[in-house]
């Protein structure tokens, strides 16, 4: 399966294999949940700033209720 660098999907299959490469014989645990975490955050901060931090509208353009997006941005400490 070919995937493109230039892709949000590709990015994080390529950022995946390198994390993977670099633990070499360690054992990984919680990946699913590091890869969230790693994700959401930036994706959280990215969309506040391109709507000039409106909740509103950034919890339209995720697909998420308000409560929820603010529930995730005190976790992620962005207010």
């Amino acid at each position: 399966m070919k995937i493109s660098s230039g892709t949000l999907s590709g990015t994080v299959h390529g950022a995946v294999k390198e994390y993977l490469e670099l633990v070499g014989d360690q054992p990984v645990t919680n990946l699913y949940d590091l890869v969230l975490a790693e994700v959401e955050a930036p994706l959280l901060e990215c969309v506040l700033q391109h709507t000039g931090h409106n909740q509103s509208q950034t919890a339209k353009i995720l697909g998420l209720n308000r409560g929820t997006l603010r529930k995730k941005l005190l976790r992620y400490r962005l207010m």
